[in-house]
């Protein structure tokens, strides 16, 4: 569950209505993605971002307004000052933002919309895997390990993972699997063309969150593959890699709570991609 769900949910129990804007659509380069949402009191009171500058203070006052008229609305956002209305904003794409006003005494809309759990692919099922997979179902993520080697993917070794998911090969990666804006992705194979494979597809799909595991060498050597393949710095950069806050882990278990550390951050909202 997010920050902006705790705090939404704890306005909710304490009869306090909130007003909720959520990106629901980008194109082209903006400041945050699909997905990322700010919760504004009634005394103007703010938690979480959808951008920043010109766009967040736009948004904000459209928030204020939003406890006057109490109607939820779609606003399309061009940031740049080429177009007419735009706000002339340096990424220079477009960004939908959705703003509801949420009344304490009728929340369905927002316990629907925010009640979602975020589940954790895990592409690798080996010694980082299995450290990662605990950890990340203690913090509240549905678990899914995903590997193409059965004597590694298996219950066994994942005795209470949500899914564990034997593939073919990793150049199929998501065999019958849908992701979505509630969707992390690991990406700790045994290898370098493993990874590469899976974040190949990954970059195609919505998520939430992309981590890569990898030397600085290595990560350079993907990502100039991904190049040659078509893919633009703006795909790379919602890419998390290497992996994980910079805690100076060695060890798999240390990895593993360096990973999930970044995850927490990108699902609390705070994240810089």
């Amino acid at each position: 569950m997010s920050k902006i769900s705790y705090i939404g949910k704890d306005l909710i129990e304490k009869g306090e209505d909130f007003v909720i804007a959520k990106v629901v659509d980008t194109h082209g380069s903006t400041p945050r993605k699909k997905g990322a949402c700010l919760l504004m009191r009634q005394d103007g009171t703010r938690y979480g971002t959808v951008g920043g500058g010109k766009l967040e203070a736009e948004v904000e006052r459209i928030c204020l307004e939003t406890f006057q008229t109490k109607e939820s609305q779609i606003y399309h956002f061009r940031l740049t000052a080429k177009e007419q209305q735009g706000l002339d904003m340096r990424c220079g794409g477009d960004a939908d933002v959705s703003i509801e006003y949420v009344d304490a005494k009728k929340p369905e809309s927002f316990i629907s919309d925010f009640d979602a759990k975020a589940t954790a692919f895990i592409f690798g099922a080996g010694h980082v895997g299995q450290a990662l997979e605990p950890i990340l179902r203690y913090v509240n993520f549905t678990t899914k390990v995903i590997d193409d080697r059965p004597d590694f993917a298996n219950r066994e070794r994942f005795p209470e993972a949500d899914e564990v998911v034997v593939i073919d090969s990793f150049l199929d990666a998501y065999q019958g699997m849908e992701t979505d804006e509630n969707s992390y992705i690991i990406i700790v194979t045994r290898g370098h063309s493993g990874d590469y494979d899976v974040l190949k597809q990954t970059l195609k799909r919505q998520t939430a969150y992309i981590g890569m595991i990898g030397s600085r060498s290595k990560v350079a050597e993907v990502y100039r593959m991904l190049r040659e393949d078509g893919f633009s710095q703006e795909d790379l950069d919602r890419v998390y890699s290497p992996i994980g806050t910079d805690i100076f882990a060695e060890t798999p278990e240390e990895i593993a709570i360096s990973i999930t550390g970044e995850m927490i951050k990108v699902r609390a909202g705070h994240g810089d991609r």
